[in-house]
């Protein structure tokens, strides 16, 4: 089953909802276990949660008989309600609750050290919220009483995602989406000085500035407070134009390796990241949203995601200076091979498409050698024999694994006209983008 508590409370099994017409208090409770999951919630806590310390006479026995009707409603979906230590507990097993699933990828994101990872990250997880926690069965009381972590880790959520994409350059994002959180919690001293970065280096210092006074004014009025360090010296070097704020925004959805803007990882599997694009493929090309314009994004991509040795890296963009004719000549041909590869991977039935691939993989299949890794496995890797067509030969052997896997069939493509990223979609859940950068969650995306 699927529990579904950020937002109007949900149970779920294959898709169809279950306890419809279960009474409110009972769906309370329930949720009241499952934010505990695993551990037991004594009858006193309950009786307390629900009725907010002014309980019936009834309340024990009402309990007992809401606990009596959710076991009998969970059974057959393998959901036991144990009693336990004079209360109850929910062992949740292989069951979904999206309050979990929130705190691991929240977890997951903290811990990324890639701007890029991160963001994806956090915007997975700011997507379970499709509400306040329990908008139809909790008041806002029940709700601070049993989510106050859970708010306080959305909000750091969007604090830290918010960095995460000043870092990125998505300056412009971050000014547009701070606006209306900050409306709910102006106070908040970490999003104020996120926005007021992101308005800086969008040329709006003087709408900066003003997002700090009011601030200020609201701190001393409302809590009898100065802004904190942090936001102080923020201010101070707005004032004089420190220009270590000023950073130029790179190109959309990228992140920088070394001394190249590559595309964000986006798809799960390396021969689709070579095929995705800072902008995808829908609509008419942008400017500069192509990663692949010279020798050494291909090399230091390859090398970026382990197709090759960084060593080799360096050893290609060399020769590429030296060899400028034939570093053009194999940058063309990784360009066709990815429009090949991209029509492959979209439809199945292009035996056009299937045939080009092929005879690019079968030319790397002869440019491999079978070598030991240091942690003593053996692997394939393109020959040095390969010379500047060695990105290439990687590529292709990554895209043969995949087209000869069942993973792809899972190859999703985003329907936006706007974009067309591949990803992969094993778990059949997803319907856009897995950043959703371009809002495309209106279709499906299957092609």
């Amino acid at each position: 089953m699927e529990f579904q508590l950020l937002g109007p409370f949900a149970a779920r099994h294959e898709g169809r909802q279950v306890l419809v017409g279960s009474r409110r208090q009972e769906r309370c409770l329930l949720a009241v276990l499952l934010l505990h999951a695993g551990r037991a919630v004594t009858t006193e806590r309950l009786i307390d949660l629900l009725w907010d310390g002014d309980p019936p006479a009834s309340a024990r026995a009402t309990v007992h008989t809401y606990v009596g009707r959710l076991r009998a409603a969970l059974r057959p979906y393998g959901v036991p309600v144990e009693t336990r230590y004079e209360g109850y507990v929910v062992e949740l097993g292989q069951h979904r609750l999206d309050a979990q699933e929130f705190t691991a990828l929240a977890g997951r994101a903290a811990a990324s050290g890639d701007p890029a990872e991160r963001i994806r990250l956090y915007d997975d997880a700011l997507g379970l919220w499709r509400g306040e926690l329990l908008a139809d069965v909790a008041d806002e009381r029940l709700r601070t009483r049993l989510g106050g972590r859970l708010a306080e880790l959305r909000l750091s959520a969007v604090e830290q995602r918010a960095e995460a994409q000043l870092a990125m350059g998505l300056h412009d994002r971050v000014a547009a989406d701070l606006a209306p959180l900050l409306d709910e919690h102006p106070t908040r001293e970490r999003l104020v000085a996120a926005r007021m970065t992101a308005l800086y280096r969008t040329g709006r210092q003087a709408d900066a500035l003003r997002l700090y006074d009011g601030t200020r004014i609201l701190l001393a009025s409302e809590l009898g407070i100065e802004p904190n360090r942090e936001l102080r010296t923020l201010h101070e070097r707005m004032l004089r134009g420190d220009p270590r704020l000023d950073r130029p925004p790179g190109p959309v959805y990228a992140v920088r390796v070394g001394d190249q803007w590559l595309p964000w990882s986006t798809s799960g599997h390396p021969a689709l990241e070579f095929c995705n694009t800072y902008a995808g493929w829908g609509g008419d090309p942008l400017p500069g949203s192509d990663w692949l314009r010279g020798y050494a994004a291909l090399a230091v991509w390859a090398g970026h995601l382990d197709l090759i040795e960084e060593w080799a890296v360096t050893r290609l963009r060399e020769q590429a200076v030296r060899e400028p004719a034939e570093a053009d000549a194999a940058l063309d041909e990784a360009r066709r091979f990815r429009t090949d590869l991209y029509a492959c991977l979209t439809d199945p039935q292009d035996g056009r498409a299937f045939k080009a691939v092929a005879g690019v993989v079968e030319d790397a299949a002869r440019l491999s050698v079978f070598t030991r890794g240091e942690d003593g496995l053996g692997r394939w890797r393109p020959s040095p024999s390969a010379g500047l067509r060695l990105p290439l030969c990687a590529v292709a052997r990554s895209a043969a694994e995949l087209l000869a896997d069942a993973r792809r069939f899972s190859i999703r493509a985003c329907a936006s006209p706007d974009c067309g990223w591949l990803f992969l979609d094993e778990s059949g859940r997803r319907r856009w983008c897995s950043l959703a950068t371009c809002g495309a969650q209106r279709t499906d995306s299957h092609r």
